[in-house]
């Protein structure tokens, strides 16, 4: 088992800094504050290094995640509302050659017709869809586990 420190990126796209208090019926009831606190000591767990990100800009994602070119080695992201619209943010993810992994809380699939199509989904490793908070930490433990 190696002993070196994988640096992974969360970004969180727009609304998500509302979680607890938009929809729980749908998003749950947890702050992003404590999803972003459950990421943290899961990662000092398994020796990850982690950053988080939060915007309700696409240019705020895009330049984040060229930011992070050479400098992570996994990304989890949640794209929010841009996963149906963004070809900038699928554009930026091609850019990086780590494993990828898209998160979301609810399950798209079930929902309204637009929401059933991710413009990321063919540019990334993995999708996680509809399992609430824990898809987070779902998405983490895989990264770590295609790491070691």
């Amino acid at each position: 088992m190696t002993t070196d420190v994988h640096k992974i990126l969360v970004i969180h796209g727009p609304n998500l800094n509302m979680l607890g208090k938009r929809e729980p019926d749908i998003y749950g009831t947890e702050s992003l504050a404590e999803i972003d606190a459950w990421l943290r000591q899961r990662a000092d767990a398994v020796n990850i290094e982690l950053e988080t990100f939060q915007t309700n800009h696409e240019g705020g994602i895009v330049e984040k995640i060229q930011e992070a070119m050479g400098r992570i080695d996994g990304l989890i992201i949640n794209p929010a509302a841009y996963t149906h619209t963004s070809v900038a943010i699928r554009d930026a993810i091609l850019l990086l050659d780590i494993p990828v992994i898209e998160v979301h809380l609810s399950n798209i699939y079930k929902r309204e017709s637009f929401r059933h199509h991710s413009m990321i989904a063919g540019a990334v490793s993995a999708q996680i869809s509809g399992l609430g908070a824990y898809g987070y930490i779902a998405a983490l433990d895989a990264l770590h586990s295609r790491l070691l």
